[in-house]
């Protein structure tokens, strides 16, 4: 009897409608405002290249809360599905990890990119398998243009290479975390500090603090990624990507 009880009223509030919480994105762009940037961000009078293989104008942006929730998201295109669909995923999930990695500006507190993140989640390193601790949910995905995609809600997903960048208030709070995604590595990153800095939500210290190191010409560190195919940072051409040898 006691079972048949429980049954019924697990049935019956399956039925009720709980009305979502709308998140705390204050001072954040919304999707609108985040296509605009994203379409800004292109802009080569202003910055320069950004190199890759559509030199940034195919773009998934991402905006997510220091909850993690997602606030906004866009593409700098008219038509969304002209930007690579898994793009989607990508953004989401470089934004969550930029927000998850960072604290408030202060002595000694790190500024981390996802760029700077690389090495230390490759195999052998003190990161490694990271990525594995906190997996995307892929029901907060929208089809190219379409309703849901997890406004309000926490996607999660860890991404280590370039294109995530925490997002910081005038008095150096870390209020949430950007990803771009649709193009190399390396050019998401060009257009995510961009981005950031265009919405003036760069960290203390501007918006090359957290910046892309390549070994070459920087020298390698713990937070060398590699160059990807016709890398450009701030504008200046760096080289390209090596093609493989031995296969």
């Amino acid at each position: 009897m006691l079972t048949i009880r429980l049954s019924s009223l697990t049935a019956a509030l399956s039925l009720l409608s709980f009305p979502s919480v709308a998140a705390d994105c204050k001072g954040l762009p919304g999707a609108g405002a985040l296509s605009t940037l994203l379409q800004q961000a292109q802009s080569v009078a202003t910055f320069g290249h950004a190199g890759g293989i559509f030199d940034g104008a195919r773009m998934w942006g991402a905006v997510v809360n220091r909850d993690g929730t997602i606030c906004s998201f866009a593409t700098s295109t008219s038509d969304p599905s002209q930007v690579w669909p898994g793009s989607q995923a990508i953004a989401k999930a470089k934004a969550y990890t930029a927000n998850a990695f960072n604290l408030d500006s202060g002595p000694g507190v790190p500024i981390l990119s996802t760029a700077m993140l690389y090495t230390f989640t490759q195999p052998g390193h003190s990161l490694w398998s990271l990525g594995q601790s906190n997996l995307f949910n892929t029901q907060f995905l929208a089809p190219p243009g379409g309703q849901g995609g997890g406004d309000n809600q926490i996607a999660g997903g860890l991404i280590f290479f370039g294109g995530g960048v925490p997002l910081y208030n005038s008095a150096g709070k870390i209020i949430g975390g950007l990803g771009i995604s649709g193009d190399t590595s390396c050019t998401d990153h060009e257009i995510a500090k961009r981005v950031r800095h265009l919405a003036s939500l760069d960290p203390p210290g501007g918006m090359t603090v957290d910046d892309i190191t390549y070994s070459a010409p920087d020298g390698a560190s713990v937070f060398t990624h590699p160059q990807c195919l016709n890398t450009y940072r701030n504008g200046v051409k760096l080289g390209t990507e090596q093609p493989a040898t031995g296969y």
